[in-house]
């Protein structure tokens, strides 16, 4: 009977001390989500995108595309410059930084990033340095 549970200690050390197969490699995961939004990623909605398209008035996006934790987000903003000139724009953010267009009485266009630094209300530059205070209409 010993020589039994011998026989299997050792058939069981055999196998359990063979050198294991190494996993296979994970799937390369394929998203268009960008680790950056860019200012122009407002003028244009991806066919990926576009699946996910969703608009919900009760809050104060105006759209929004992607999948629960990665989602992208577009704002009608308002604020003012460092100056102290009023300016509006639109912008898409995903998580707490962000990018979009402003516009002044003076100037068509102004390309920002945004960072969120409260509910409703963020912080931008653009490329010269510009500060500007935005909230979201």
């Amino acid at each position: 009977m010993q020589k039994n549970y011998l026989i299997l200690l050792l058939l069981f050390s055999f196998y359990s001390c063979k050198k294991a197969a190494s996993p296979p490699p994970l799937p390369q995961v394929n998203s268009f989500y960008k680790p950056v939004i860019s200012a122009d990623d407002r003028k244009t909605i991806t066919p990926e995108e576009a699946r996910t398209y969703h608009v919900n008035k009760t809050y104060q996006y105006e759209y929004r595309t992607g999948n629960p934790g990665n989602y992208e987000y577009n704002y009608d903003v308002k604020g003012i410059n460092s100056a102290g000139d009023s300016v509006s724009g639109n912008i898409n953010v995903s998580g707490k930084y962000g990018a979009g267009i402003l516009t002044t009485d003076t100037i068509p266009e102004i390309e920002i990033n945004t960072e969120w630094i409260s509910y409703g209300k963020l912080k931008a530059f653009d490329k010269k340095g510009n500060e500007y205070q935005l909230i979201v209409k």
